[in-house]
């Protein structure tokens, strides 16, 4: 910052009690309201009313452009102001407003990349409460001898000598790095994800989740070399993770391939309905270590990618969407076969779901111990809908077809022969 803070309170007040400082607090009050009216017309413009974005939120003040243009027009009004009058209203607004935008540009990144998160709110608590620490020791003139202490208190590591200053100051870069990277990342993941599904779903996702790894990989870098470490240090560190992977993360490094193998194939892909290991749902999620599918009961199941990769996978929607279900019923020797076989064919047709085309089939499958034994089959388009519904239903015809025509369904016989003694 460019201006000075005062010596004691005495100054404080003596320079707020001045007619100066009506004229400041006017010049701020038209810097907010030019402020909040640009905001507004590129929220028009952009379309993006009511939206919660992190340049413009919900009610425009609470985004990220309100504070920033409200910063930029109060140093311009500041470098104006200072020509004819001393400046105190605007020494201390000009700090606030620093921290104002640092807690918005914060809590709205927050809010947008780590949704649902319980560690949210904790974060957006931190950066509140040391963005106004920081303010207010600026006003009150300690923050420069505090930071002048912190300074003398040093030790080496290595070949570099640190402080606790230091440390500070690079604790602060990195989470200043991390919110611009979580800002940048979600912004192109928003813009790469927008309307689209299927296929290009998955691979967009992977280019959006390389895109954050490299984002976060190079904020690091630039952290470690703020705080004064030597980056070829790393390359000892690079080393022992690669021993690491090759040794002890063979599994999770496997995973981690597979699962960008699998997004780059498109063999699977987002709303997929598929069987793994006799479990069967719908994919809802590919990760870069591994995958959720979601049965049609609502469980969900995270399997590894590696063995999406290495086992039998069954995809059930991956070239046409039917699938074909069957129901086998039983009934006496003595029955009109004909007249079984078109009660059959009536049953599945009085579903809807039931496809005309290809349409349902019977045949006589087999001379049961007890009866014969009819399989009707039938195609359905909408498999994600369920199937055990279905089949009940079409279940529920056949027995009120058979019971109306007096065809018998046959109960287990057995034959017992008694041989007198």
């Amino acid at each position: 910052m460019s201006s000075v803070p005062m010596k004691n309170l005495d100054d404080w007040v003596s320079a707020l009690t001045q007619p100066a400082a009506l004229m400041e607090l006017g010049s701020l009050v038209l810097c907010a309201l030019l402020a909040w009216f640009i905001a507004s017309l590129v929220c028009r413009a952009v379309g993006a009313r009511g939206s919660s974005s992190i340049m413009f939120g919900e009610r425009i003040v609470d985004g990220v452009l309100f504070p920033l243009l409200l910063l930029c027009l109060t140093y311009v009004a500041q470098a104006f102001v200072v020509r004819w009058i001393p400046l105190a209203v605007f020494k201390i607004a000009l700090p606030i407003l620093i921290s104002l935008l640092v807690i918005r540009l914060g809590v709205k990144v927050l809010q947008v990349a780590l949704p649902d998160t319980p560690l949210v709110r904790l974060l957006e608590r931190t950066i509140s409460w040391v963005a106004w620490a920081a303010a207010a020791l600026w006003l009150s003139g300690l923050l420069p001898l505090i930071l002048e202490e912190l300074d003398q208190i040093t030790w080496r590591v290595g070949s570099a000598t640190l402080s606790i200053r230091t440390l500070i100051e690079g604790g602060l870069t990195a989470c200043a790095v991390l919110i611009v990277t979580l800002w940048i990342s979600s912004a192109i993941e928003a813009r790469l994800l927008r309307s689209v599904k299927g296929s290009e779903l998955s691979l967009r996702k992977a280019a959006s989740n390389a895109t954050r790894a490299l984002l976060m990989f190079l904020g690091l870098l630039l952290t470690l070399s703020a705080v004064g470490i030597n980056l070829s240090a790393l390359s000892v560190l690079g080393g022992a993770i690669g021993v690491g992977v090759g040794f002890g993360l063979q599994k999770l490094a496997a995973n981690y391939v597979s699962g960008f193998v699998i997004l780059a194939e498109r063999s699977m892909r987002i709303g997929d309905n598929v069987r793994v290991d006799n479990f069967e749902g719908v994919i809802t999620q590919i990760n870069a270590r591994y995958t959720v599918i979601r049965s049609l009961g609502g469980r969900e199941s995270i399997v590894p990618n590696e063995m999406l990769i290495i086992n039998r996978v069954e995809n059930l929607s991956l070239e046409d969407s039917r699938v074909w279900f069957s129901s086998v019923v039983s009934v006496a020797y003595d029955s009109d076969v004909d007249l079984v076989m078109r009660l059959l064919i009536e049953a599945t047709l009085n579903q809807t779901r039931v496809l005309r085309d290809p349409a349902p089939s019977v045949a006589l499958s087999s001379f049961g111990a007890d009866g014969l034994e009819f399989t009707v089959g039938y195609w359905v388009a909408d498999p994600e809908n369920g199937s055990m519904s279905l089949r009940s239903l079409i279940n529920l015809d056949i027995l009120k077809s058979l019971r109306a025509n007096q065809i018998e369904i046959p109960f287990p016989q057995r034959v017992v022969h008694t041989r007198a003694v």
